[in-house]
């Protein structure tokens, strides 16, 4: 007789939880509510309206966009530059990096005779000119400093975005010497000239490749050159004679190499062919000012005489080439280019302008400052001689 096996009933399927279907319709809601916004918004909000919404959503700012101003250490020959992780100034009285809430998050106080500061938008150096030190800063900390010896003098210190740095110094026995450093502060190599003047010089954002500008003389007049190397080699893979031209400031950007005389702009191509080089020619009217910090384009402000402030601003392409222009009409205290943005500050308001040249923010009461540095989302920082503080579009 066979034996009578029991048939196990059913699982019953459980009624899902009313809370998370609830929760699965707000969210529903919320995402419908979000792309109607954006429907009918769309000519005002851009991608970096959504980048600073995201960014400084816990910040407490007023009606103007404006976060409360907080103190910093201030000092003569004030320079400021805007990372993504705070503000870094540096003066006379030293280097000190804040965060946006004010917070000091390090700082090297000692006195500076020419302070300069360079940037990118995730590392700052500050070093004195001529004399020995230098301290960089990136992602809320002084990460690495140096003290060269022997005699040695600093010319020229650069980040690239991934904290890469190029330091340019004279050295015993050399002429021109160039250190590339990684992001953790170790050496990855260095170039010594011998015959020629090394003076400033880059690292390409993905760190391999450095160009070094180089000052020489041949039948009694002055000639530079612009060497490219690749880091794991000691030997230029380019060499591109520049003539006359003095270089006064430089940037790597993507397979481009910025630099910028007195009297021109040139821009280097690098290429699986060779090196292509173009120019723009500022004269007949005068440099008062650049900005290479923009994604893909240089900011120049001109004059149309040797003495007075910029009547135009350029906004100058990859091929050297003027692709929009401002005419100016106030003095410009200070100006500074991120992202595909720019910024000019007079003694009256603060102007944000698109990569069309369109103005899209602005800031009347400026509260004295004297300095703006950008960010790549549009936001500013403004700075007087004693307070910093945060604008947001």
């Amino acid at each position: 007789m066979d034996e009578k096996k029991n048939t196990p009933a059913p699982k019953r399927l459980q009624k899902p939880n009313r809370f998370f279907r609830l929760l699965a319709m707000l969210a529903t809601a919320a995402l419908v509510l979000l792309s109607m916004t954006l429907v009918v918004y769309r000519d005002s909000i851009n991608i970096n309206t959504v980048k600073r919404w995201l960014t400084y959503r816990n910040m407490d700012t007023s009606i103007t966009g404006e976060a409360a101003p907080f103190s910093h250490a201030g000092g003569d020959k004030l320079s400021i530059a805007y990372l993504d992780s705070g503000v870094v100034t540096a003066s006379a009285a030293g280097a000190h990096y804040y965060g946006l809430d004010g917070q000091q998050l390090a700082e090297e106080v000692r006195s500076m005779e020419n302070p300069v500061l360079c940037a990118s938008h995730t590392t700052a150096v500050a070093y004195d000119a001529g004399n020995q030190s230098l301290f960089a800063f990136r992602g809320g900390e002084e990460y690495f400093s140096l003290s060269l010896s022997g005699g040695a003098d600093l010319l020229s210190a650069r980040p690239n975005e991934g904290g890469w740095l190029a330091v340019t110094a004279q050295q015993s026995g050399y002429k021109g010497a160039v250190t590339v450093y990684d992001r953790r502060g170790e050496p990855v190599i260095q170039i010594s000239l011998s015959s020629t003047f090394a003076v400033d010089a880059a690292v390409s954002p993905d760190g391999q490749t450095v160009a070094v500008v180089t000052i020489g003389q041949q039948n009694g007049s002055f000639f530079s050159r612009l060497l490219l190397y690749r880091v794991n080699h000691e030997e230029p893979f380019a060499q591109i004679d520049l003539g006359s031209f003095t270089v006064l400031d430089m940037d790597f950007d993507e397979g481009v190499v910025w630099l910028v005389g007195e009297d021109r702009l040139l821009t280097v191509t690098l290429g699986i062919e060779g090196e292509t080089v173009q120019t723009y020619y500022i004269s007949p009217n005068y440099l008062k000012g650049c900005s290479l910090g923009g994604n893909g384009f240089a900011l120049l402000l001109v004059g149309q005489y040797r003495s007075g402030g910029a009547t135009q601003a350029l906004r100058i392409d990859s091929s050297a080439q003027v692709t929009q222009s401002l005419p100016l009409t106030g003095q410009v205290l200070d100006y500074s280019a991120a992202g595909d943005s720019f910024a000019l500050l007079t003694g009256s308001q603060l102007s944000v302008y698109n990569s069309s040249f369109e103005l899209y923010a602005g800031l009347e009461n400026t509260r004295a400052a004297r300095k703006v540095a950008l960010a790549a989302n549009g936001s500013a920082v403004l700075a007087s001689d004693q307070q910093a503080w945060l604008y947001i579009p």
